[in-house]
């Protein structure tokens, strides 16, 4: 077995098929929830979300079903850094809550307009480029520039 196997037989990652499971239940709710005009679909995947972004894996009802259905291809399939996907969902939720908010105030166009900015998202990345993944990356990348490493942040505490 190389180390490239071995890296990736003990990764702790999440399995593409779950990441794009992710996208494809954040899309197909968002536009289920524009079709019938149903606000309520949004607070549902908000709900999901969120518990995926406070508990990790553990709290995300997509990454249960996902690990049973997709078993056999999530075996041997490539991963996704967790935080990335936490950073990913934290959007997603910061977007549904905002759209929760505005529905509770009685403005469902900036209720609709922010449900569907995660559905286009989710479509992008579906596609083939990850905004949330470009947005972590400079985060990170301006962070290193500010700060310097984490080495040097954890010394300096």
């Amino acid at each position: 077995m190389s180390s490239t196997t071995a890296t990736l037989k003990t990764c702790t990652g999440i399995p593409l098929p779950i990441v794009r499971l992710n996208r494809v239940v954040l899309l197909s709710g968002v536009v289920t929830a524009i079709v019938f005009q149903q606000p309520i679909v949004t607070s549902a995947l908000f709900f999901m979300i969120l518990s995926a972004v406070i508990f990790g894996k553990e709290g995300s009802l997509i990454f249960f079903i996902g690990s049973r259905l997709l078993a056999k291809q999530n075996k041997d399939a490539a991963t996704e850094d967790p935080r990335l996907m936490r950073f990913n969902n934290s959007i997603a939720a910061i977007l549904l809550g905002g759209a929760q908010i505005a529905f509770l105030l009685g403005n469902p166009l900036a209720g609709w307009i922010l449900s569907g900015m995660v559905a286009i998202a989710a479509t992008i990345a579906l596609a083939g480029f990850c905004f949330g993944c470009f947005l972590f990356f400079q985060f990170k990348l301006q962070r290193f520039r500010l700060f310097g490493s984490q080495k040097k942040i954890e010394e300096q505490l």
